[in-house]
């Protein structure tokens, strides 16, 4: 059987992180198809192929070379302990690593856990942190499924488990106790990719993606005696574009905006006498 020398990505095939990453590679020009239960896909346009597998497996895959690159939780990368390219974090499946118990049990600190059952999915994560807190003959258990739930059944008295928004804490009667770390999506590789100059090529598309979603472009008619001022509220990446417009009076102004400053910036630009503000989104930006 040949080898396929086509470069891989691993991808989530389901869970939080799997339609982001879909959406990231899409915006980054990949063309495919998903369907239905089949576990890859060929990208028409440069013969890549997109793999869909765990998450929790993703680290290890990159690690072995059975694919290339891979998006997944910097939080699996961390539980695995492999020798991985962090590339780029991705900005999207922020979440948190938290020690949680009953809401009505005593503990107020990891410390009050010494001896007592954990439960946990991430149990190397768990116990580095138990021991970096000099926590002592803490007996993790390993579970897979509903671990909110074991803490109601008396089988653990905590649990260290990813939380999101928090809510599912909340509906079995948990608390958060401490945080263990933060966590998001994150592009790893392999240090030897297949076709290094294909992943290259990749890796400065995601970060067009990345570029897009920080920054939205603002157009505003700016009066010439104030464009210094409007320079100054939004100096752009580099330096507005500015043009003439029919009237000398006024000028044209196109400038990249970070997304948390853009209606701080509309508002000042505005407030000096700027009009017909526009904003546009990005999708890509080569920066």
């Amino acid at each position: 059987m040949i080898p396929d020398e086509r470069l891989r990505i691993a991808i989530p095939s389901k869970g939080r992180l799997r339609e982001a990453a879909l959406s990231t590679l899409e915006r980054a020009g990949l063309r495919f198809k998903v369907s239905g239960r089949r576990l890859f896909s060929v990208c028409s346009d440069t013969g890549m192929r997109i793999i869909f597998t765990n998450t929790a497996d993703i680290p290890v895959l990159v690690a072995e070379g059975v694919v290339d690159l891979g998006i997944t939780g910097s939080d699996q990368v961390l539980e695995k302990g492999v020798d991985v390219v962090e590339h780029r974090r991705l900005g999207f499946g922020h979440c948190r690593l938290s020690i949680a118990v009953h809401k009505d049990a005593p503990y107020r600190s990891s410390s009050d856990l010494a001896g007592k059952v954990i439960g946990a999915k991430f149990v190397n994560l768990a116990r580095d942190y138990f021991e970096a807190k000099g926590v002592e003959n803490v007996q993790l258990i390993e579970i897979q499924g509903a671990v909110e739930v074991m803490v109601l059944l008396g089988l653990v008295d905590g649990i260290v488990e990813i939380v999101e928004t928090g809510n599912s804490l909340v509906e079995n009667d948990l608390v958060e106790l401490e945080r263990v770390l933060e966590a998001e999506a994150v592009l790893i590789g392999s240090a030897q990719p297949r076709d290094a100059e294909l992943s290259g090529q990749l890796l400065r598309r995601v970060d067009g993606v990345l570029a897009a979603a920080r920054y939205t472009l603002l157009e505003y008619n700016c009066p010439v005696d104030r464009i210094e001022e409007a320079t100054r509220i939004a100096p752009g990446f580099s330096s507005p574009t500015v043009g003439r417009l029919q009237d000398g009076a006024w000028l044209s102004v196109k400038v990249l905006v970070e997304k948390s400053k853009t209606q701080r910036v509309i508002d000042a630009l505005e407030g000096i006498g700027c009009v017909a503000i526009l904003e546009t989104e990005l999708r890509h930006a080569r920066l």
